[in-house]
């Protein structure tokens, strides 16, 4: 069985694909008994939804994948802290785990006071120089 840096770094590349799309480089993956069950990245820009998030997308994925409407037995590896958004959707989900990369100070669920589920267990800064490091070449990009 791998561990969550392993994890992470599959979601890390998820988010390399985002970067390249021109989405900002967040990317997602949804692990179950130990497998990948989905991926995702960003895809605001794309699809022009604001509710594209990396998150959101592999949720659904998993879902769909596993023929269920709960992820109780699942972990989301996400490279940025959740949104208050992604979080609602994680609650309802009543997923086991999230573990993340960088945090969001500013837009994180964290800094929102938005709960996820009681059971839900939470651990981040996951590789966090990686995740951080995707984040700001995409803005020094966007920027200039």
């Amino acid at each position: 069985m791998f561990d969550d840096a392993y994890y992470m770094n599959e979601a890390l590349k998820e988010a390399q694909k985002a970067l390249e799309l021109g989405e900002m480089p967040v990317g997602a993956v949804v692990v179950c008994g130990g497998r990948i069950v989905s991926r995702a990245h960003n895809q605001v820009e794309q699809l022009r939804d604001a509710t594209a998030h990396a998150e959101m997308l592999a949720v659904t994925a998993a879902m769909n994948a596993m023929g269920a409407k709960y992820l109780r037995d699942c972990t989301l590896y996400v490279t940025l802290e959740p949104c208050p958004m992604c979080a609602g959707a994680l609650y309802w989900a009543k997923i086991k785990r999230v573990v993340y990369g960088a945090p969001d100070t500013r837009l994180g669920f964290r800094h929102w006071g938005c709960p996820l589920h009681s059971k839900t267990e939470i651990r981040g800064e996951v590789e966090k120089e990686k995740a951080r490091k995707l984040i700001q070449d995409f803005f020094s990009k966007t920027r200039n």
